[in-house]
């Protein structure tokens, strides 16, 4: 289990990407494309500098749904490969079942 701080900062980041996603996105367009003159580049640059970190998506970490295991995690499922197999084994996981040939 990870820590509890771990988890809600995490949380956080991830509100906080969402709050500042829609204006990241613009002034990145605004910077790669080949239109835009040099001044509005640069403010545009400045302005996304003057952003909090934490509103770039890379700095989310992909953690397990249940109990926020930061390693390991399965994409498909939101959880990570222990949590899987527990819950796989348990057949509380639709649709999976252990591979027999």
């Amino acid at each position: 289990m990870a820590k509890k701080s771990k988890i809600v900062a995490n949380e956080r980041r991830r509100e906080t990407v969402a709050r500042y996603a829609q204006r990241r996105a613009e002034l990145k367009e605004l910077i790669r494309k080949p239109d835009t003159d040099a001044a509005q580049r640069v403010a545009a640059q400045a302005e996304l500098q003057r952003m909090p970190r934490d509103a770039s998506p890379v700095r989310v970490r992909n953690r397990d749904a249940v109990d926020g295991r930061p390693r390991g995690h399965l994409r498909k499922f939101g959880l990570s490969r222990v949590r899987t197999r527990e819950l796989a084994h348990r057949g509380e996981l639709p649709g999976i079942r252990k591979a027999s040939w």
